[in-house]
């Protein structure tokens, strides 16, 4: 039995919470990850796991092994990166994900100054406009917008956005503009997948109002784009409309109401052990996202100003 092998498989089992998700996340079958766990109990004599219908849990044994696992394989890796150069020189791949629109704004054009500088690092990038599970899916830093619920990442603010709420200058020609946000439910609405509920358009000391969706979308380009052809109107972000109020395509709706912005951060999941590249990555990119985003909420204060 390969011991050390064995422990890296527990502990992922530990960490992913069921033996199949560890399988996915190390890309072996089902079979090895559990054959290894009950090969390490017989020769430890000992329960590691309590298997259930839904989860695994670890027992009393299981949770102090993981834990001397867990040093054990840090020791080992750290000799090995060391023996490898990794201290000396940032190397390897980085998996990141972001939202859609976000992502694309801002952390592409970080993400090529850092490629040109670190050339021994490859970065995939996710853009998906949706709650990525870190350990599932082997990711090991996301921009995330919201307030952070789960106490298990550790999280590092990088500015803020505004919601907003916009329409086509046609659309509020034909049907008027609204003086305050119970008006809305007089209004045809567009939706966005993610974005969509009474709590998403909440206006002026967060009342919650009955929207009335003429159309949803699973996309914010496409809820832009239908506002911007007169369909209704439409709550995004400010990275989302910044540009059309720029040119005059949207403008802004109930400016008069303050709505509550919301945080940006850059995410990971909480380990003791902190690859360099990944260091490197967090020292590089944290300052430059920070910049854009405060530039960028400049802006978009401006075009409010403006309008």
């Amino acid at each position: 039995m390969d011991r050390l092998e064995s422990m890296a498989i527990l502990v992922m089992v530990a960490e992913a919470g069921s033996l199949s998700a560890a399988a996915r996340r190390l890309d072996i079958p089902l079979t090895t990850v559990s054959r290894k766990i009950a090969e390490l109990e017989r020769s430890l004599k000992a329960r590691l796991l309590t298997r259930s219908s839904r989860r695994i849990t670890l027992t009393d044994a299981g949770t102090s092994y993981v834990a001397a696992c867990k040093r054990i394989l840090e020791d080992v890796g750290e000799a090995e990166r060391t023996a490898a150069g990794e201290y000396r020189v940032p190397k390897g791949e980085l998996n990141i994900t972001a939202p859609i629109v976000l992502g694309r704004l801002h952390l592409v054009p970080v993400l090529s100054d850092f490629l040109q500088a670190y050339p021994d690092i490859t970065v995939r990038l996710v853009l998906v406009d949706r709650l990525v599970n870190l350990t599932e899916e082997a990711i090991d830093i996301a921009m995330r917008l919201g307030d952070l619920a789960d106490s298990a990442l550790l999280a590092a603010r990088i500015g803020t956005v505004h919601r907003v709420l916009a329409a086509s200058p046609n659309y509020l020609k034909m049907r008027g503009t609204p003086k305050k946000p119970t008006d809305l439910v007089d209004y045809d609405c567009i939706g966005v997948q993610g974005f969509i509920g009474p709590g998403f358009w909440s206006v002026g000391g967060d009342v919650l109002l009955p929207i009335r969706y003429r159309l949803t979308v699973n996309s914010t380009d496409a809820a832009c784009d239908a506002a911007k052809a007169g369909l209704g109107i439409v709550s995004v972000f400010s990275h989302h409309v910044t540009s059309a109020f720029r040119d005059g395509a949207l403008v802004p709706v109930l400016t008069d109401y303050e709505r509550r912005t919301v945080p940006v951060s850059l995410v990971r999941a909480s380990e003791d052990y902190l690859p360099l590249k990944l260091r490197t990555f967090m020292d590089f990119a944290t300052p430059r996202l920070k910049a854009r985003l405060s530039a960028a909420q400049d802006e978009f204060l401006a075009t409010r100003v403006k309008s």
